[in-house]
């Protein structure tokens, strides 16, 4: 089974994402506190990471860049999870690291697809 971890300070948004993406077979893993992420992405070893990028303590570019830096988990794909839609913002989360972009609100009809398409490009 594919294991999506999903750092989110949002309920909210972690309880939509969660069932969408149960439905269509993933398992996932929530984190709500950034300051735990990479223990959790050593307790879980997930096959992709979902990542807020507007969060309380640490933001998601600087938790982004610090994920990436760890030789171990350098390959995981990331994928920034955002309401920041200025121009720039996407460049910014791929230079932090971010191997995609998905903008919010979500299209959670296209989601899991999408999820899908960012990990075959890293096999």
């Amino acid at each position: 089974m594919t294991t999506i971890l999903y750092i989110e300070d949002n309920f909210d948004n972690r309880i939509l994402i969660r069932r969408v993406l149960m439905a269509e077979g993933f398992e996932v893993v929530e984190e709500e506190e950034p300051t735990r992420a990479i223990e959790r992405i050593r307790e879980t070893n997930p096959d992709l990471i979902l990542m807020d990028i507007n969060m309380p303590d640490i933001d998601g570019y600087t938790l982004t860049h610090s994920i990436k830096s760890i030789p171990e988990f350098s390959l995981i794909p990331i994928v920034a999870v955002t309401a920041n839609v200025m121009r720039g913002d996407r460049e910014r989360s791929l230079e932090a690291g971010c191997d995609g972009y998905i903008q919010k609100p979500i299209d959670i009809d296209t989601l899991p697809d999408q999820l899908r398409r960012f990990m075959e490009k890293e096999k």
